[in-house]
C-alpha cells in the first residue's frame, strides 16, 4: 500500500510525458489527504470536438471521498482500493462502477522496507527515469462552496513481485500500486467498466529500482 509518493514537480516534465498542464495550489511531496495532481478524461472528448484534448489534469485529495463521507478525513482510510474487491467496498463501488477512472502522474513511490526489523522508508522509480502513471479512481465530494476532488490508488497482490514482495511487515500480504504502461493511458480511462480489470497487472520488477 502507497501512502507517500512524489508528485511531478516539473510542470515541462508533466506536460512533455501525460500531455497536460499543471493544476494550481497542488502538493509534491504527497501524503494521506494532501491534494496534488490526477489526470482524467475530459467528458467533452465523446462530442467529437478536436479542440477537446486526450488527457486533462485535475487538483484534488489523496483520499477518496465517497459522497456519503461526512468529513474530509475520511480520506485517510481510502487512499489505496484492493482491486480484488474495489467493485463492492462502498467507499469504492459508486467510482468504479461508474467508470471514474484517472492517472496520478508521480515521479517515485515510498514504501516501508521491514527487512532490518524496523520500517525504513524507500524511494522507488522506474529504472529508465520517465514518470509512473498509477492507475487510481476518483470521485466529486460536497457541495457549493466545499465541493472537491479527490482520488485513491488502485492496489494488487505483490507476494511474487520480485521488487515489491520486499517491503511491508514480516507475515502481512505484499501490495503494490498498479502502474501503467503509457500505451494504455487513454484505454484505461475510456474502456467498458467490465474490461477495466484487464489494466490490473504488475509492472515489471526489472523496470522499477530503488533510489
Amino acid at each position: 500500500m502507497c501512502s507517500h509518493y512524489e508528485s511531478i514537480r516539473d510542470a515541462n516534465r508533466l506536460l512533455n510525458y501525460f500531455g497536460v498542464e499543471q493544476p494550481l495550489d497542488i502538493r509534491f511531496d504527497v501524503w494521506l489527504t494532501y491534494h496534488s495532481t490526477f489526470i482524467v478524461r475530459p467528458d467533452e472528448i465523446d462530442l467529437g470536438d478536436e479542440a477537446v484534448p486526450e488527457f486533462l489534469a485535475l487538483a484534488g485529495q489523496f483520499g477518496l471521498l465517497p459522497h456519503w463521507a461526512k468529513e474530509t478525513t475520511y480520506g485517510r482510510r481510502t487512499f489505496n482500493a484492493r482491486s480484488e474487491t474495489v467493485a463492492e467496498k462502498p467507499s469504492f463501488r459508486d467510482a468504479w462502477r461508474n467508470g471514474k477512472r484517472c492517472i496520478i502522474p508521480a515521479d517515485a513511490i515510498y514504501e516501508p522496507d521491514w527487512r532490518s526489523g524496523k520500517a525504513v522508508s524507500t524511494r522507488i522509480i522506474r529504472k529508465d527515469g520517465e514518470p509512473m502513471g498509477i492507475a487510481g479512481l476518483w470521485s466529486t465530494w460536497g457541495k457549493g462552496s466545499q465541493k472537491m476532488d479527490s482520488f485513491t490508488m488502485l492496489t494488487i497482490n505483490a507476494d511474487d513481485h520480485a521488487l515489491m514482495n520486499q517491503f511491508h511487515k514480516p507475515g502481512d500480504e505484499k501490495r503494490m500500486v498498479v502502474i501503467l504502461p503509457k500505451a494504455a493511458y487513454k484505454d484505461w480511462l475510456s474502456v467498458p467498466v467490465n474490461e477495466a480489470k484487464e489494466f490490473l497487472r504488475h509492472y515489471p520488477a526489472d523496470r522499477l529500482i530503488v533510489f
